[in-house]
């Protein structure tokens, strides 16, 4: 729930300091909007009203990321820092510590499913801009990425040698995207998907003359 308050001064700016002082946050934080803007009355006092005010305190989507994940690396009894940079309507979440292999999982799956789970708290009540969320340890998903151009480049050398297609690993859809990326301007090879999630798998092809 967010926090409202609704709350007088002599004029807007001072109920909205009073607001700010109450609620011990800073401007940036709340959105308000006027009830009344007060009248100052006959010389300046008789009859003066003051001004009302409805202050709303901004959800902290970032503190909530954070305190999901800190409530998920207890329950798995792993300690580790979480460092959170927004950029961009991106939120970049690195998570430093120990034992940071059984966050990244095989192949990088609870990572994948944790990033998931932390966008979903992160963009409920859709009462903000979308954030995209990218969680990350140990530098994986840059890692992740070369393996996967690697494994591009090999597999379409496979393919010009043997002139056969080849069907790689299921992959996820960020995965596939990589390789897709990878071998977008090669001139002997194409890529397509094929099959249903969670099985869906590329296939790399020769391409044949027209």
């Amino acid at each position: 729930m967010h926090k409202t308050l609704e709350i007088t001064g002599k004029t807007v700016e001072e109920a909205l300091k009073n607001a700010l002082k109450e609620l011990n946050v800073t401007e940036d934080k709340v959105e308000y909007s006027i009830i009344d803007e007060g009248s100052r009355g006959l010389f300046n006092f008789i009859g003066s009203k003051p001004a009302k005010i409805l202050v709303t305190v901004k959800r902290d989507y970032v503190l909530e990321a954070k305190t999901f994940l800190r409530s998920v690396l207890d329950s798995m009894d792993i300690k580790a820092e979480i460092r959170i940079k927004e950029e961009d309507n991106v939120l970049n979440i690195n998570l430093l510590g120990p034992k940071m292999g059984v966050i990244i999982g095989y192949r990088g799956e609870t990572l994948d499913s944790l990033q998931y789970l932390v966008s979903l708290v992160v963009n409920k009540g859709h009462d903000i801009p979308y954030k995209r969320v990218v969680l990350d340890t140990e530098n994986y998903r840059i890692k992740r990425e070369e393996t996967l151009k690697r494994l591009a480049d090999k597999t379409a050398y496979k393919v010009r040698k043997s002139g056969r297609p080849f069907k790689l690993e299921p992959m996820n859809p960020y995965e596939r995207r990589v390789i897709h990326s990878a071998l977008q301007g090669n001139q002997t090879v194409y890529t397509y998907s094929e099959g249903e999630e969670p099985y869906r798998r590329i296939v790399v092809d020769i391409r044949r003359e027209k």
